[in-house]
């Protein structure tokens, strides 16, 4: 075994984050954003997407005919979505920014973030600057979507182990779960192979998230002048239920004129 490296979120991880999210149903789930997005009069133009990571979900966007942006704070998943941009030939545009501080140069019609990218923000304050920020750059009356893990997934996960060996990689991802802060933390440990001699490097990580309740999420939107619309259990139009897993919450930009009124 070579010498360990400890990594950033997402660093050594995004050399094989394709490979071992290849169970993620990004089609599936663009399937649904994508009908949720027409279902709210955004059939083109301009979207963002914020917490891109290696690009998968803006790569469908881009094919469904949308002009996109993508937002990720890591560099290694940037490089990722970026060859993905250069097979596919679309018009991406690839921003490294922090959500919490990112920056556009104009407003777009709507802003996604799926993947549970919202709950990587730990502190309720955080999130509130978050969603004021969608609500400057989104055109008048344009459309928030997003997703999150709940209080009762984290919980049901608690504290457990999982591991997966692959040719390619193998990864340890040790869970824990903190009912008080509705703080998860993971630590992962990769073991990605190097040069022809069968010896892996070994890297580590942490990440942390955070589960919200809905009625939180609805008053921080509340605070940050948006219109909350809707909250959807994952991937259908039924009501958020006590042992939903993943949510998806759709709000509106509240304050600018509209041309002509």
């Amino acid at each position: 075994m070579k010498s360990e490296q400890k990594t950033v979120s997402y660093k050594s991880f995004a050399q094989v984050y394709d490979l071992f999210m290849n169970d993620v149903p990004y089609r599936k789930w663009s399937v649904y954003l994508l009908g949720l997005l027409r279902e709210y009069g955004i059939d083109d133009g301009l979207i963002l997407e914020l917490g891109c990571g290696t690009g998968s979900m803006t790569e469908l966007l881009a094919a469904a005919g949308y002009d996109m942006i993508g937002v990720d704070n890591s560099e290694d998943m940037l490089e990722i979505a970026m060859d993905k941009r250069v097979a596919s030939g679309h018009d991406i545009l690839y921003l490294m920014q922090d959500m919490r501080e990112f920056e556009l140069y104009g407003t777009v019609r709507a802003v996604v973030s799926i993947c549970d990218s919202m709950n990587y923000i730990l502190k309720e304050e955080d999130l509130l600057q978050v969603f004021r920020l969608v609500n400057n750059y989104l055109d008048p009356k344009g459309y928030f979507i997003f997703d999150m893990n709940t209080i009762y997934k984290y919980e049901q996960i608690g504290e457990s182990t999982i591991a997966e060996n692959r040719e390619e990689a193998s990864f340890i991802w040790d869970n824990y779960y903190d009912k008080d802060s509705c703080v998860n933390e993971y630590d992962l440990a990769l073991f990605i192979p190097e040069g022809n001699h069968g010896l892996n490097r070994k890297y580590e990580e942490v990440h942390t998230q955070r589960a919200y309740p809905l009625g939180t999420v609805k008053r921080l939107l509340r605070e940050a002048g948006m219109k909350f619309i809707a909250a959807y259990n994952e991937s259908t139009h039924d009501p958020v239920k006590p042992d939903s897993e993943r949510f998806y919450v759709i709000a509106r930009e509240c304050g600018k004129k509209v041309k002509g009124e």
